[in-house]
């Protein structure tokens, strides 16, 4: 084989790979969301480093501001499958080696009340900064954050508390 062609296999093994690659995140991701969803946060939590940062958008809501360390974060995803939150991995991107990954995805979420009327609704972009596979950083990045201020309101009404 030429040099040409062997450069032309290289490339499209590469691509394929990365291919590949992007598609076993998503599946992964989609899996711990459906665990999520079902209320079983601690497969998504294990894919935090121990000193992660989660950082949300500002607001007057549970979720609010930075969560740093294992622990911060739990109460985070507690204070999600607690307010019935369910969402939806839509779209994954990467970006970086192996060791070092950084992930964008879209997340679509929503809740509804006990009466199962929908009283939240929205989109984010979650980006994701990964060492050798450990999430180190998280920020969501919601489309609009009156609608999550919105949310809280209507979970206090009936007395659902924070983790915290």
């Amino acid at each position: 084989m030429s040099g040409r062609r062997w450069m032309m296999a290289g490339l499209l093994a590469s691509l394929c790979g990365r291919a590949l690659l992007t598609r076993l995140i998503l599946a992964s991701f989609r899996e711990d969301v459906r665990r999520l969803n079902e209320g079983d946060y601690l497969p998504l939590l294990s894919r935090y480093s121990d000193d992660a940062v989660l950082r949300f958008n500002d607001g007057d809501h549970r979720w609010s501001g930075e969560h740093r360390g294992k622990d911060a974060i739990e109460r985070f995803l507690k204070d999600f499958v607690s307010a019935g939150v369910k969402g939806e991995i839509r779209d994954v991107w990467l970006s970086g080696p192996l060791w070092a990954l950084r992930i964008a995805a879209r997340f679509d979420d929503c809740a509804d009340g006990p009466d199962g009327k929908r009283i939240y609704e929205n989109r984010t972009v979650i980006v994701l900064r990964t060492e050798w596979g450990r999430i180190v950083e998280h920020d969501d990045f919601y489309e609009d954050t009156a609608r999550l201020d919105g949310l809280e309101a209507a979970l206090r009404q009936p007395g659902v508390a924070p983790a915290r």
